[in-house]
């Protein structure tokens, strides 16, 4: 792998099975239920009532198997230092596609590599993984039991074996980081949404990864709460030159700090290009009718 190519993605496939349950054809069903009168029925006329079975009818069932192709024959590949904005419709493998990376979902076929670390092969050790790449999610999964500083340290101290000193002070100067600094006691009820994902930034970070993924960071906040989580990603871009691939359809992060946008439809790569090219003169019709709706 060349030096200056930090992701390398190469054929990866991803087929979930997926079951269904079909209704085809009806039968007849005979059944002598019981059936409840109400007052004034003579004794004959429910006996014979009774003695007559019911006759309904119903569709057959049947559970059909599927596959459902959440990548297909994806390749691609990330520099040192490069910020990549992922987009594309829902459904379209975005966030399939860092799960893979991140290991959290196995791939069906292909392979992935960070540096000389092949992420997919199930023999390589998870936490070499975890550790390389540090990943922040929509809904923020901060542990609500844990204040902002614990939230922080509780990897660095279970995973890295740091002191709990140790794990503290780092987790201090991560909140100094995103402007939290304040913060490090309170509980993430006691938090704005914004705040929260700034903490699982924090979070991230403490692991010291040499990658950062983002699976739609702003995709839950009040809009006055994005641009404060835009900023903490800008400042890792513009202040450590953290290499970083991010799913995502703000497009003034995009302008600002992407080098290379990759548009994504059903699983595959539609096109690839910087943003100036991909937003003003995509090459693909798909990607010229998605962006009729975002731009």
């Amino acid at each position: 792998m060349s030096d200056n190519i930090k992701i390398r993605i190469e054929g990866a496939t991803k087929v979930f099975d997926v079951y269904k349950r079909e209704q085809s054809g009806s039968e007849e069903i005979t059944s002598r239920g019981r059936t409840k009168f109400g007052g004034g029925v003579g004794e004959k006329a429910k006996r014979a009532a009774l003695s007559e079975p019911r006759r309904e009818r119903r569709g057959k069932s049947r559970v059909r198997r599927a596959e459902l192709y959440a990548l297909k024959d994806v390749s691609m590949s990330v520099n040192r230092g490069e910020v990549v904005l992922v987009i594309g419709p829902s459904g379209s493998g975005k966030s399939t596609l860092l799960r893979c990376i991140n290991r959290l979902e196995s791939l069906s076929s292909g392979d992935i590599w960070i540096d000389d670390i092949c992420v997919s092969d199930s023999k390589t050790d998870i936490r070499m993984v975890r550790e390389e790449v540090g990943m922040v999610f929509q809904s923020f999964n901060l542990f609500p039991h844990l204040n902002a500083i614990g939230n922080i340290a509780l990897s660095p101290i279970v995973v890295k074996g740091l002191s709990k000193a140790e794990a503290h002070e780092r987790a201090r100067r991560l909140l100094k980081r995103v402007g939290l600094e304040d913060k490090e006691h309170s509980y993430p009820a006691q938090l704005s949404g914004g705040q929260q994902q700034r903490v699982a930034i924090a979070r991230a970070l403490a692991m010291e990864p040499h990658v950062m993924m983002f699976d739609e960071p702003t995709s839950a906040l009040d809009p006055e709460m994005i641009k404060e989580v835009l900023d903490a990603m800008l400042a890792l871009t513009e202040e450590e030159g953290m290499t970083m691939l991010v799913v995502s359809h703000e497009m003034g992060f995009a302008k600002a700090a992407a080098t290379r946008v990759v548009f994504m439809d059903e699983g595959e790569i539609v096109e690839i290009g910087t943003p100036d090219k991909l937003f003003n003169n995509p090459d693909e019709e798909r990607t010229k009718r998605f962006l009729e709706h975002i731009l």
